[in-house]
């Protein structure tokens, strides 16, 4: 192709008919987007942390606790005003909007998510931020300053909930992803 075909395009190039040029497809991971991942397993573990809450209501508060290994591990149901280890009892609003601002930030990330793994952290990170806000939202005492249903009691450990657990797989996730240097968008950088 000449110099001057190459500037106006020839009949039979895209150019030429006034489409656009093709993309370099090496610039965009293979693959679609990944939301509809984040989205299941985000409503995966929504479902198991709010299913295991009712349950623990109706069955287990203001009861004894359930040994399941011996004195290592209980089920014990508690209302959690703070975060982990009781920490924070007096900001349950600022707890609320920070996870009100994860759940912002994740669903932002999702327009440029193209990575499995990626898709599944966020979706755990999604699922138990929406699983506490429920608490936070819903629950006594009141709109943004409910309690969390806390009912996992590991012996000298704080009591937490599945929705804890999603958020700190997540976390890890997260953090494993970032020190072997893939992004959300799938792409690998070596720093």
């Amino acid at each position: 192709m000449t110099e001057a075909e190459r500037i106006i395009g020839t009949p039979d190039t895209p150019e030429a008919a006034g489409a656009e040029p093709e993309q370099d497809q090496t610039a965009r991971p293979k693959g679609g987007r990944r939301i509809a991942v984040l989205f299941t397993v985000a409503a995966f573990a929504y479902a198991l942390d709010l299913v295991s809450k009712m349950i623990v209501v109706a069955k287990l508060e203001h009861r004894e606790a359930i040994h399941i290994v011996g004195d290592w591990l209980e089920l014990s149901a508690i209302r959690n005003p703070g975060a982990a280890f009781g920490f924070g009892q007096a900001f349950t609003v600022i707890f609320t909007l920070i996870a009100v601002a994860v759940i912002v930030v994740i669903m932002r990330l999702a327009r440029k998510l193209y990575s499995l793994p990626w898709a599944i952290a966020l979706g755990l990170l999604l699922g138990g931020a929406l699983g506490n806000l429920t608490d936070r939202i819903f629950r006594s005492p009141g709109v943004f300053k409910g309690h969390v249903v806390d009912f996992i009691a590991p012996k000298h450990f704080a009591v937490f909930n599945l929705a804890d657990s999603a958020i700190v797989c997540g976390g890890i996730l997260i953090v494993l992803l970032s020190f072997k240097g893939l992004d959300p968008d799938g792409t690998v950088h070596k720093d």
